[in-house]
């Protein structure tokens, strides 16, 4: 249920500390996802959880943080007191990764959010502390970005088309799996605003297609490398109560 670049950022991590631990992936078929978490349950595990996984492993939690409460989607869990504890720190990792790609602002920003799965809630939360910001929200299945943003009030609002998402909005944000396995492009390079600026959540070596062809037309691009290191870091301090080191972390991923 790992990311697929987390076992190597965890793995050189846990080493760099020198902690007795392993982290390994698992691939998870729903059906089985029930009796995995139970398992990890019996085992006093902690791990980390991606998609399609995200929103049914909240549900599976014994305890949430008020993080992952508010997103409705958990991506980092331990156990303590008999009980899975579930806590969300793609948050924390998009807000930290998300800032620096703005250039340390975020007071008044036009964000054209793409997708409205559980990543796009966790988006959506940390933006909710950003003074003035404005979201519109498109993913092709009209419903659940309807639901998406009446979760978050005024300053969220569902689009109908990814044009209508884009036009005006400093800042996109790809929150889809678009772009993961193949070179698939989640929205028109020609239909953004000028002076945008891209953040792709996907990660990939050498950057994304969307990252590429952004870069390739002028755009500050970024792929989702710092919000991955982030919210692995926040993990890591979530498991083991000490800070990792991060530069050992983005090394293992080169």
């Amino acid at each position: 249920m790992a990311q697929t670049r987390s076992p190597k950022i965890q793995s050189a991590a846990i080493a760099a500390a020198g902690l007795s631990v392993r982290y390994e992936a698992l691939r998870v078929p729903a059906a089985e996802l029930q009796k995995v978490a139970s398992r990890l349950l019996e085992e006093r595990a902690g791990g980390n959880v991606t998609v399609p996984h995200k929103i049914a492993f909240r549900n599976l939690c014994g305890e949430t943080t008020a993080t992952a409460a508010r997103t409705g989607a958990v991506n980092t869990f331990w156990t303590h007191d008999g009980k899975l504890v579930g806590d969300n720190t793609d948050v924390g990792g998009f807000d930290t990764a998300a800032r620096a790609a703005l250039g340390g602002r975020s007071g008044g920003v036009k964000v054209a959010l793409i997708g409205a799965g559980g990543s796009a809630a966790a988006v959506l939360t940390a933006i909710e502390a950003w003074p003035r910001a404005q979201v519109n929200v498109f993913s092709r299945n009209p419903e659940r970005a309807k639901s998406l943003a009446a979760r978050f009030g005024d300053f969220t609002r569902a689009v109908s088309t990814i044009a209508e998402a884009l036009a005006g909005s400093n800042f996109v944000v790809n929150a889809t799996p678009v772009g993961m396995t193949d070179d698939s492009l989640p929205l028109a390079i020609e239909e953004l605003t000028p002076g945008a600026v891209i953040m792709d959540l996907v990660y990939k070596s050498g950057g994304t297609a969307l990252t590429r062809a952004a870069e390739a037309a002028g755009f500050e691009a970024f792929d989702g490398t710092e919000m991955l290191i982030e919210q692995g870091a926040l993990a890591f301090e979530r498991w083991f109560g000490i800070e990792p080191d991060r530069a050992v972390m983005r090394a293992a991923l080169r």
